[in-house]
């Protein structure tokens, strides 16, 4: 099975520049914890990721103030990307390898064209993949 299939395609992204505001903005607008920032809007290559938990340690916990902060102030760098022609086990391993509850896709070009997210691995069917994966990842937290 491939990823095309199962993965949320030309999912939501900011830039570093954009305002923590605009990106909680993103994530209810769209209804996700993750927000992918990425150079520019044009050109898509991941950077890195906001989720709602960085929002919330790295910002608010940390007693910053949330209306001056952008992405960059509490994005995780370096994300894991795996290609679009990847096979979703082989996601998955990479998922588990890494720690990962989300996995970004990029296309030959390495923009952003989709993500994966557990939730997509468990719609997918392989049941035994999820649970493994699953388990490894949450013994992170």
């Amino acid at each position: 099975m491939n990823l095309t299939s199962v993965m949320t395609a030309n999912p939501a992204c900011c830039t570093p520049q954009t305002s923590l505001r605009a990106v909680a903005h993103l994530m209810k607008t769209h209804d996700c914890g993750l927000i992918p920032v990425v150079d520019a809007l044009e050109t898509r290559k991941p950077l890195g990721t906001v989720t709602d938990r960085d929002i919330a340690i790295r910002i608010v916990a940390a007693g910053k103030n949330p209306a001056e902060a952008t992405a960059s102030d509490c994005m995780t760098p370096n994300c894991v990307t795996v290609d679009a022609d990847t096979s979703l086990r082989e996601c998955c391993a990479q998922m588990e390898t890494n720690m990962l509850r989300r996995m970004l896709v990029v296309d030959d070009d390495g923009k952003l064209c989709g993500i994966v997210a557990l939730a997509d691995v468990a719609h997918s069917g392989l049941d035994a993949t999820t649970v493994d994966v699953l388990k490894v990842v949450s013994q992170a937290n």
